[in-house]
């Protein structure tokens, strides 16, 4: 059962630990090149702080952004600001993530994300700490995939699993963790089925777009491709 509550507490637990090592940097460090092709540090560091600020307009009953084309260029415009503005950006924009999730609220409604993707709005913290979370690790600034709590981790594979259920492209798949933590089925309900094994973080990894899964193995078939998130 998902708890908001406890999740906006894990939301400002990952945002702190963020901040704290974003604090560590000057700004010619800020301008280096994150894991994300193309993107900086600044420019992931922006995209945090414009998305609590677009997860605030989803808990509020606003449009998560006005159009692509302003979210992108929203980036853009933050990603060379000084580091010192990054993070005044980030707590500022992270206290008002917060402040919305203390609103009295009804917390089982259906709320509208980006491109009519719709959910409840007690996912919506947890969607907030994936992205503090996941781009933290983006950062590669030593804050590892191994290093995210794991009841993130397993409740991330949760959700990703269950995206990619039903995918025609994507085969029947059976993922399995091999420190016995979980296993999941994915993909279409129609050919023969793959196993993909390996540690939870590998799978995320694999699940999430930030490792080419490598270092999975596979019975069955060869590794499926997936489709971009």
């Amino acid at each position: 059962m998902i708890d908001h509550e406890l999740d906006l507490a894990s939301v400002r637990e990952a945002t702190d630990r963020l901040i704290a090592a974003a604090a560590s940097w000057d700004n010619a460090t800020t301008a280096e090149p994150s894991r994300l092709p193309g993107w900086t540090r600044g420019h992931v560091l922006a995209h945090v702080s414009r998305n609590a600020d677009a997860l605030v307009n989803v808990l509020q009953g606003r449009p998560m952004y006005a159009d692509a084309a302003t979210r992108d260029a929203d980036i853009e415009r933050d990603a060379d600001r000084p580091l010192d503005v990054h993070l005044a950006d980030l707590r500022e924009t992270a206290d008002r993530f917060q402040a919305a999730g203390d609103e009295p609220a009804d917390w089982n409604r259906t709320v509208e994300l980006r491109n009519g993707v719709t959910d409840s709005a007690s996912r919506i913290p947890f969607r907030r700490w994936v992205e503090v979370a996941l781009h933290h690790v983006d950062l590669g600034v030593g804050y590892e995939l191994e290093d995210l709590p794991e009841e993130f981790v397993r409740r991330e594979i949760d959700f990703l699993t269950e995206r990619f259920s039903g995918n025609a492209s994507v085969p029947p798949t059976r993922v399995l963790a091999e420190d016995g933590s979980g296993s999941w089925t994915t993909g279409s309900a129609e050919g023969s089925a793959v196993t993909v094994s390996g540690s939870p973080a590998e799978l995320l990894g694999w699940l999430a777009g930030r490792r080419d899964g490598s270092a999975l193995k596979t019975e069955g078939g060869s590794l499926p491709e997936l489709p971009p998130l």
